[in-house]
């Protein structure tokens, strides 16, 4: 019998809830919850295949331990763990202080957890040393918010897309980060198309299918195009005289400073036109409504702060806050990153929005923890942390619910600082992510569809998370592993006091926490998990009292100041810390991809999330292919000032002459090197100290490597995964992915410089299990050349072609089709680019995850004459999650073009 579940999604901040149906064993299937007002019903495509991702296979079942750095784990029980934990930690503190230990936790925790671990570290271990990587997302619009606004308070809501007259997206492909805010926005274009809509992005990416303006600015020159716009604003007297005089302050600073952002300078700098310039001036000076969005574009950067401040800026001058429509809305990138700030889980940070260097705020938490103080000393930001690590001062370092090792950036001196750190202890849902491999104790932790607690999205909107089933084996809620830590830990640092961690479960970390919030901007101490349960997901502020959440801040425009003023924010435009040169001739930009997440622990067991991109690639414009002499999927050698990475490049006239793009969730589990972190730099953002992981200089050369591999195996993935990534480890280069639906199958591509031996082909062989089925053959040792491919009844079950691979990509697609035609199976060994009678053999991107319709289907429909409703009515692309819509206009506007 199945039973449903209303929960929330563990993506993006959107927060969309989701109906989880389970039979109380397995999570059977995923809706959208029709009820919930993040998304009414509405799933991306990450989102409507949760219960597709999470192969058992990769998860985390047992506490698993080793005594040395050279040691393999081993299964152990819990108490032995923990009380293993307690006794490095407690000693460690004693011989070297509370700074020789941190933690470094995630934006995907739940509230409670964030909160027990806060606890732990400031009020038990007495140290600031606790991080997140929110570092990584979010700290450069906390910052931004702070200065300009005076409180870490995003003040819109969702409804404000529909609400507003125009709308600027900067640094955000929405339609691919935040997909089901994106379908909002397309809606409410289709209804009103005189909304206005102006991104503002290096890339043409699948949101400007919907601008009327692209401005493709020039990487990390945010900070001048705001001044720019500023500068006219002001120049044409576009401002709001009223709104600055009554509720700013600063003006006359930031006057002085745009007087030199003249439209020639801007545009110069910024790589657009005079004309679009002004044009965009006009539609933001002239609105009645005024919204921004942004996200990472803005925020990874070494001006990140500055970035925040200038776009804020508009808003002041304009009078565009506190109303519909209107208003600076950054959009989180993880579903609890709120959470984290809510709860103080950044090293600055203290619960209740509080900042661990003043004094009175760390009085304030003391006491109501009923502990003497709170350290004064500043903690460390991830960057600092791991370099830290590396130099030997942070001694134990706990990781929770994150993947340094994939996310960091320059992962060289990051998996420095893991192998040397004496102690790394890893809490985690998935063992197979990168930094596993460094722990010393992996702990299991429960996963979505298995957490009880809370989350809070980009629009303040605090949602309960419900558990569908047991976490597996013998996993457990990270708030219980850490009270359960810190209650060993009282045993050494607080013996004989009464415990600070006797939570039962985390509706009782819930309402310590919101305690804290009392009086303060986020106030929501008068929400419970019972009014939350009654009244559906809540917007912060909700005091005592209330009755329901607060859908808009400042709309009587007093802000939380010193004096209720807002302040202007006068930073110069500074250049990115890389720029292209002689040497490094090209400019490195990272994102996100529509179907996956993060680093993939989560999104990369699902095979069907792989059919739109299947391979971690580095696009240029076809101009740079040209330069360099270069062919689409040819291997390129990828090199920066800090590392370098073999893989395929590809064409793209999305891109600028001069710039290149890297997906950012391919780590060194998927793609052999270290994955695309090890290209960018760790320089930061002085105020948020967030990483400018968007722009790093590079070149590009050919790689020779003249012996390649290719593998395609069913079953077992996880297993083989794991031991293939192992024997390919000396390779030059390796990736590896998913594909299929119904069918899942491991595909492996690699090369080298020289051929390997028949031991490794032999070791290969054993894993694949191409001992144990009848098997086509191909041997030419003169050529190094050696194939297999395992045939069950008419299926393709294993393919595995050495020195030679021209029939990868149909073999692919035969596989993908089902039975294997007879006439067909004399051939599958042959050096064919292509079955015998066709004239291609690719592999179908597909287009439509929902529906499974690939681009091929697609663009026949167009040169028959289907618009985008007779796509949708003869093929079903988009009629699902929407998330294809982009890609099919584009293909439409592309054929019109041609035609």
């Amino acid at each position: 019998m199945l039973h449903t579940t209303a929960s929330t999604c563990c993506y993006c901040g959107v927060g969309c809830g989701v109906l989880i149906e389970h039979d109380g064993q397995t999570i059977q299937g995923v809706s959208g919850d029709p009820a919930h007002p993040a998304n009414y019903g509405r799933l991306c495509s990450k989102g409507s295949t949760l219960h597709k991702t999470g192969d058992p296979a990769a998860r985390a079942m047992y506490p698993e331990l080793r005594l040395g750095k050279g040691m393999a784990r081993s299964r152990t029980d819990w108490d032995t763990a923990m009380q293993h934990a307690a006794q490095v930690f407690g000693q460690t503190i004693a011989e070297h202080g509370p700074d020789s230990v941190a933690f470094y936790i995630s934006g995907q925790l739940l509230t409670e957890d964030y909160y027990a671990f806060n606890k732990l570290a400031r009020g038990l271990i007495g140290t600031n040393n606790i991080d997140s990587n929110s570092r990584l997302c979010m700290s450069s619009a906390v910052v931004g918010y702070k200065r300009s606004l005076g409180a870490d308070s995003p003040p819109c809501s969702y409804e404000d897309i529909e609400q507003s007259d125009c709308l600027l997206i900067i640094g955000s492909n929405m339609a691919y980060a935040h997909p089901v805010l994106f379908r909002r926005l397309e809606q409410a274009k289709a209804e009103h198309p005189e909304k206005r809509i102006i991104v503002v992005d290096p890339r043409r990416t699948a949101t400007c299918e919907i601008a009327d303006m692209h401005l493709a600015v020039q990487p990390g020159t945010d900070v001048a195009l705001l001044h720019g716009i500023m500068h006219i604003l002001m120049w044409e007297g576009w401002t709001d005289q009223t709104f600055i005089a009554a509720h700013t302050s600063g003006i006359e600073d930031l006057q002085t400073l745009v007087r030199d952002y003249t439209p020639e300078f801007v545009a110069r700098t910024c790589g657009i036109s005079q004309a679009d310039l002004q044009t965009v001036a006009r539609m933001i000076g002239s609105t009645p409504s005024f919204l921004s969005l942004w996200c990472m574009g803005m925020n990874q950067s070494s001006a990140g702060s500055a970035k925040n401040s200038a776009l804020i800026n508009l808003h002041l001058a304009t009078g565009q806050i506190g109303k519909p429509g209107s208003g600076p809305f950054s959009l989180t990138g993880q579903p609890n990153a709120m959470g984290g700030r809510e709860t103080g889980s950044l090293s600055n940070l203290l619960p209740g929005h509080r900042d661990a260097a003043n004094a009175l705020h760390r009085g304030e938490v003391a006491d109501y923890w009923g502990i003497d103080a709170l350290p004064d000393a500043p903690g460390l930001s991830a960057v600092e942390l791991f370099e830290a690590v590396r130099q030997g001062r942070i001694k134990a370092l706990w990781i929770a619910c994150t993947n340094p090792a994939q996310s960091m950036p320059d992962q060289t001196l990051v998996r420095q600082a893991l192998s040397a750190c004496p102690f790394v202890v890893v809490q985690e849902a998935f063992a197979t992510t990168e930094t596993c491999q460094f722990a010393d104790l992996l702990l299991p932790a429960a996963s979505w569809g298995e957490k009880s607690g809370s989350v809070t999205n980009s629009e303040r909107r605090i949602s309960r998370v419900r558990p569908a089933i047991a976490a597996p084996g013998e996993a457990r809620a990270d708030w219980a592993i850490v009270c359960d830590l810190a209650r060993r830990l009282e045993e050494q640092l607080r013996p004989a006091q009464p415990s600070l961690f006797n939570f039962a479960n985390p509706q009782a970390l819930f309402d310590e926490f919101r305690v804290l919030t009392r009086g303060r901007d986020l106030d929501y101490s008068g929400l419970s998990y019972e009014l939350i349960d009654s009244l559906g997901p809540q917007q912060w502020p909700f005091p005592d009292g209330a009755a329901e959440g607060t859908a808009r801040l400042y709309r009587d425009g007093r802000f939380p100041t010193s004096d209720g003023h807002a302040r202007f924010v006068a930073d110069a435009y500074v250049a990115a810390k890389e720029q292209a040169q002689m040497d490094f001739p090209l400019i490195l930009n990272t994102g996100r991809l529509r179907d996956q997440w993060h680093g993939m622990s989560r999104t990369g067991t699902a095979a069907q999330l792989f059919g739109h991109v299947d391979q971690a690639q580095i696009s240029v414009h076809p101009e740079q292919l040209r330069r360099h002499a270069l062919t689409d999927g040819q291997l390129v050698r990828v090199t920066s000032r800090r590392g370098e990475l073999v893989l395929p490049v590809l064409a793209d006239d999305q891109l600028q002459p001069g710039q290149a793009w890297i997906p950012m969730h391919w780590g060194d589990r998927f793609l052999l090197g270290g994955g695309v972190n090890v290209l960018t730099q760790p320089a930061f953002d002085p105020l948020s100290r967030q990483p400018e992981l968007k722009q790093a200089a590079i070149r590009i050369e050919p790689a020779t490597l003249p012996w390649d591999v290719f593998i395609l195996v069913e079953g077992d993935i996880q297993r083989r995964f794991s031991a293939l990534r192992t024997l390919c480890e000396h390779l030059s280069y390796a990736s590896f992915s998913l594909r299929g639906r119904e069918r899942a199958a491991l595909l492996v591509r690699a090369a080298h410089h020289q051929p390997a031996d028949a031991a490794w082909l032999a070791q290969v062989d054993a894993v694949l299990g191409l001992d144990q089925d009848s098997l086509l053959a191909y041997d030419d040792p003169c050529r190094a050349i050696s194939k297999r491919i395992a045939l069950e009844g008419d299926h393709i079950r294993t393919v595995r072609l050495c020195g030679e691979t021209n029939a990868r990509d149909w073999l692919i697609s035969l596989w993908e089709g089902g039975p294997t035609p007879v006439h067909l199976r004399p051939w599958l060994l042959a050096p064919l680019s292509a079955p015998p009678g066709e004239a291609t053999g690719k592999v179908e991107k597909i287009i439509c995850n929902c529906m499974n319709v690939s681009q091929s289907r697609i663009q026949t429909g167009i040169n028959e004459g289907l618009d985008l409703d007779g796509l949708k009515s003869a093929l079903g692309c988009g009629t699902e999650c929407g998330s294809c819509l982009p890609e099919i206009r584009r293909l439409i506007h592309r054929s019109s073009e041609l035609a």
